[in-house]
């Protein structure tokens, strides 16, 4: 058994090798550039820290600090990690695809565009929204919340930490038409597959919504939301690619079992 396992852990370990490699040259082009993308990042923080100071004269103080010797060191290499991981994603998706393209039909081999093209678009497309939708929303309500009694001073390294979990919850969540376009190529779902599932989808994304952003209704339901709506796209791609067709009994059968 092992034997023939063996040539697949041995593609398996090239394939994460290279995905690997891809991610530390990405990261270190990433980090001759981690002030840049360090103030994008702490944009949104910013931001919501000014409209809190003009809300009270006692949040006028507001600023993100680090509490360690090596804090900011510490936070550039997480912003370039992060950097690099979505620098490199499309060859990373690249790489999953060479693995498991072995076991595809010729046709389906063919497909190796739209689903890192289309990966990597979804992926971004998910981190924009969080980006720009999300935690506008999210960080004014944190902060502003509580401001008239306490003075806010934002750890970098929490905030890092939490920002890039955000992010990537977002990407991957996006990712889901195109995870339910390829399982219906693959002839693994159907449409009604998706809607049988629908109330457990939805419990599912609720409960990931409420383990991925902050703890405020406002912030879950913008993240919960968009995820509905893209299972139903989900459930739209999938019917154009694998529908359902229903058993139909054989009558010419079924007459003749009767007689």
């Amino acid at each position: 058994m092992f034997e023939d396992l063996r040539p697949h852990l041995v593609e398996l370990r090239k394939r994460l090798g290279l995905s690997v490699l891809s991610v530390f040259i990405a990261f270190i082009v990433a980090f001759t550039f981690h002030e840049v993308i360090l103030e994008w990042i702490t944009a949104p923080l910013n931001t919501a820290l000014a409209q809190v100071a003009e809300l009270s004269k006692k949040a006028a103080d507001g600023m993100v600090t680090t509490h360690q010797v090596g804090g900011a060191f510490f936070v550039a290499l997480k912003v370039s990690f992060f950097a690099g991981l979505l620098g490199a994603l499309p060859f990373i998706l690249y790489q999953v695809w060479l693995f498991i393209a072995p076991g595809l039909y010729s046709n389906e081999k063919k497909m190796i565009l739209p689903f890192v093209i289309g990966g990597s678009v979804m992926f971004f497309i998910g981190v924009m929204f969080a980006y720009y939708v999300v935690t506008p929303f999210g960080f004014q309500f944190l902060i502003t919340f509580g401001s008239f009694l306490y003075t806010p001073l934002i750890n970098i390294e929490d905030y890092v930490g939490f920002f890039t979990k955000i992010m990537m919850g977002f990407g991957i969540a996006f990712e889901l038409p195109v995870f339910a376009y390829f399982l219906a190529l693959l002839g693994l779902v159907t449409d009604k597959t998706l809607i049988d599932f629908f109330r457990y989808a939805v419990l599912i994304i609720f409960v990931v919504a409420a383990l991925l952003t902050p703890p405020d209704v406002l912030t879950q339901l913008l993240m919960a939301a968009p995820l509905v709506l893209l299972y139903g796209i989900s459930i739209l791609i999938v019917r154009m690619v694998n529908p359902y067709v229903e058993e139909k009994e054989d009558e010419e059968e079924s007459e003749t079992s009767t007689h």
